[in-house]
């Protein structure tokens, strides 16, 4: 994996760089109407699951910057997506993120 670089090249930092950012996104329903997620991204891929609703997305940001193109289970994904989930589910228990991510009724969503 690829390890995330500043934009600087030209000082080695002190301490590695992470290969992948966890991060959690509480702020639904509001104003961007934005579900509910939490998700990786490395340097290369990102890695999103929308749990209220049971989505998941994955994008190639080196060949989809704009994320247009969801790659998750796509033939050819699921090794690369095991390996993701498992990063995610690391990071996850890392930083010790326990909210509620429980699946909604389908009368909810």
């Amino acid at each position: 994996m690829v390890k995330i670089r500043p934009d600087s090249e030209t000082k080695e930092p002190e301490q590695p760089w992470r290969e992948a950012s966890y991060y959690h996104y509480h702020g639904y329903p509001s104003v961007h109407m934005v579900a509910r997620h939490y998700g990786l991204r490395t340097e290369r891929y990102k890695l999103a699951n929308f749990y209220q609703f049971g989505e998941w997305e994955l994008f190639d940001l080196q060949e989809d910057p704009q994320e247009l193109n969801n790659l998750f289970g796509q033939p050819g994904t699921m090794d690369l997506t095991a390996q993701l989930a498992e990063t995610l589910g690391r990071l996850r228990q890392h930083y010790a993120d326990d909210s509620d991510t429980a699946l909604k009724p389908v009368e909810w969503q």
